[in-house]
């Protein structure tokens, strides 16, 4: 039986992803050796990175003065990292899910943190509206998307300082205006590779201005100096990142695949806002596309075990919630395709009809 993967991450991959994968696993650019054993020095795999770095700037259209970095440690060492390089006095921090708060207390290591607006009292399940950015802050950090939550900024934020944003579950779904930035980050398991390497554009002239001294690996002139070949890079992931962003670009770059996201994540509320026993859980003008958040409603909650047994037989798997939100979530990341969108809505339509 064909599985329809809806999991948050670790998430699905394309074919084209997977199947050149595995091919280089067993012979890699025809050396007779695999990815996994030779060496990140040679001319076959320095390639890899080179052509992986000017894709990721070629798709997402990033100005020059931008380094783009392949670093490991998830997107959660980047919650040290930005703070480390960037934060000599005070930053500014949007507080929208788990992901946001974790940077939050990370940044108060290095300095003042201005926590403009929250929405933990309604369990996030909105994005605050009308804060004020600190006109003195060295920086703007906010959450692109709450994968726990289902929620979504899908916009550039207007801001009188430069802008930080970790985008780990929605980069290259929609255009960015990378120079309002200066730092854009991404752990790879969602949109991109498998885990194990993290995206980081980099701004080469917000870099050394904080007082501190910075640890060599948690500098990001370490890396940008080096071409992200200081130390041995997460060779497997970032093969699979080039092959992903090589199938992103034959479908028609990063609009194309917003418009393809944006109609999968708009069939599926359609079937969530039309059904009489799913209600969704996040606000309806933050919703995101990325992460379908729903629930059932409160007369029907004990089949909730029900529907996922049911939706097990249909070959769906990973929608089952996150444990601070409960009931379903459907990650409808780039890799997904609308064929397997219909199998869950085909699913919830008729198991709505039996009861």
């Amino acid at each position: 039986m064909k599985k329809h993967n809806f999991y948050a991450g670790p998430s699905i991959l394309s074919e084209y992803t997977l199947t050149k994968t595995a091919e280089a696993i067993k012979d890699f650019a025809g050396t007779g050796l695999s990815i996994l054993e030779i060496s990140h020095r040679s001319k076959e795999f320095t390639a890899v990175i080179e052509n992986a770095a000017s894709l990721v700037k070629e798709l997402l259209e990033i100005p020059e003065g931008y380094s783009v970095l392949f670093l490991g440690g998830g997107a959660s060492m980047q919650f040290c990292m930005v703070p480390y390089n960037l934060l000599n006095k005070k930053a500014g921090y949007l507080d929208t899910g788990t992901w946001a708060n974790k940077a939050i207390k990370e940044a108060k290591l290095f300095g003042e943190v201005d926590v403009v607006a929250s929405s933990k009292e309604a369990n996030y399940t909105y994005i605050p509206k009308d804060f004020v950015i600190p006109a003195d802050a060295d920086y703007f950090h906010f959450t692109t998307n709450n994968t726990i939550y289902g929620t979504e900024i899908r916009k550039d934020l207007d801001s009188p300082v430069p802008l930080v944003a970790d985008m780990s579950s929605d980069i290259f779904s929609r255009p960015v205006d990378v120079s309002k930035y200066n730092v854009i980050y991404a752990g790879a398991q969602k949109n991109l590779a498998p885990a194990g390497v993290t995206i980081a554009i980099v701004k080469e002239e917000a870099l050394g201005h904080v007082d501190r001294v910075i640890p060599t690996m948690l500098d990001y002139r370490t890396h940008s100096s080096k071409g992200s070949m200081f130390n041995t890079p997460p060779v497997l992931p970032i093969f699979s990142a080039l092959k992903t962003l090589e199938w992103y670009k034959e479908l028609g770059g990063v609009k194309k695949l917003e418009e393809m996201d944006k109609a999968k994540a708009a069939a599926l509320y359609d079937a969530i806002d039309s059904s009489k026993l799913f209600v969704g859980t996040a606000n309806a003008d933050d919703r995101s596309i990325m992460n379908v958040c729903f629930v059932m409603k409160p007369e029907y909650a004990e089949l909730e075990k029900e529907f996922i047994d049911f939706a097990t037989s249909k070959g769906i798997v990973g929608i089952k919630g996150h444990r601070s939100v409960g009931g379903f979530r459907a990650s409808l990341y780039n890799a997904m395709p609308m064929s397997s969108v219909q199998v869950l809505i085909d699913a919830m339509k008729e198991f709505e009809k039996n009861h």
